[in-house]
């Protein structure tokens, strides 16, 4: 009797937790799977959205994807981007949560200080930085040529406009990864920097040995989302350069932009998704493996 109770509870536990998953599970698919594998199919497909037609056309999409020059350009300003903001972004906020984590008068203020960028939306921090860099009336251009350095055309310059981006994108963000490193550097025990005190070793040591392995899987984290979004990164560039000047600034994401709304191609725009899209799991996968660790504390 006991034994058919149990399984009328099971069964009514397992009743209740489909009810739970399958509207989730609908959204899922209406709004993520579904366009997902239609968006597979026209990369397949010569689509463009002006004419009422589109034909099969294999992986004839993906093979001119790779003698594209603009796509390899745009490839390569994506990993140049990825290149300098992961390692700035990762030291700088790690020595902001270094420098907050530290128990001293007014140390709220700093954090809030640090962390307001964060809430301020990519489109008006953009827009901004494009009136600060402007050559003309710039806030920038002004203290450079108040110290008696030359008035630069940060954002018309081929060879300096990526960076004036990089800047602003690491403005914007080091504030939330502050916050994930101060999180994890407030998980680790004190009593192992007490020990290590106590042993004579000095705060490089303690940085090195002690700090720096227990937050791996921290660093873990913030290395693989400042990869995502540094790869993926759009709305900075459509506002202050839109891909320019001379297309130096063009993303993945830009030319996947350019190429579906304003060339119409979207069969061509959607297999250099796809193929971005396995590079950068490809990345994703080998990160998880390098930071991979089994220390516990």
């Amino acid at each position: 009797m006991k034994k058919l109770r149990f399984a009328a509870y099971d069964k009514q536990e397992s009743r209740a937790a489909y009810l739970f998953i399958v509207p989730a599970f609908i959204l899922l698919a209406v709004f993520i799977f579904y366009p997902m594998f239609r968006a597979l199919l026209i990369s397949f497909e010569n689509f463009n959205l002006i004419s009422a037609r589109s034909s099969f056309a294999g992986f004839d999409n993906y093979v001119k994807l790779f003698s594209d020059e603009d796509f390899g350009a745009s490839l390569w300003h994506s990993f140049y981007f990825t290149l300098v903001v992961l390692p700035v972004q990762t030291a700088v906020s790690l020595g902001l949560a270094l420098l907050v984590q530290k128990k001293f008068r007014g140390v709220g203020f700093f954090r809030t200080v640090y962390f307001i960028p964060v809430v301020v939306s990519f489109a008006i921090a953009s827009t901004v930085f494009r009136l600060i860099y402007n050559k003309d009336y710039g806030m920038l251009n002004v203290v450079l040529k108040g110290i008696g350095l030359p008035v630069l055309d940060f954002l018309s310059n081929p060879d300096i406009s990526m960076l004036g981006i990089i800047a602003l994108c690491i403005w914007r963000a080091m504030g939330f990864v502050m916050v994930i490193f101060l999180a994890g550097l407030n998980n680790i025990p004190e009593s192992l920097y007490e020990a290590a005190h106590v042993d004579g070793a000095n705060p490089m040591q303690r940085f090195f040995l002690i700090t720096l392995p227990l937050l791996k899987r921290t660093m873990a984290f913030v290395v693989i989302i400042t990869t995502m979004d540094a790869l993926k990164i759009f709305i900075p560039i459509y506002i202050t350069t839109s891909g320019g000047p001379a297309g130096s600034t063009s993303t993945v994401v830009h030319f996947i932009y350019e190429t579906a709304f304003k060339q119409m191609n979207m069969g061509y725009a959607a297999a250099a998704a796809f193929l971005f899209f396995f590079l950068v799991l490809i990345i994703s996968i080998v990160q998880l493996r390098v930071f991979r660790t089994d220390v516990e504390y």
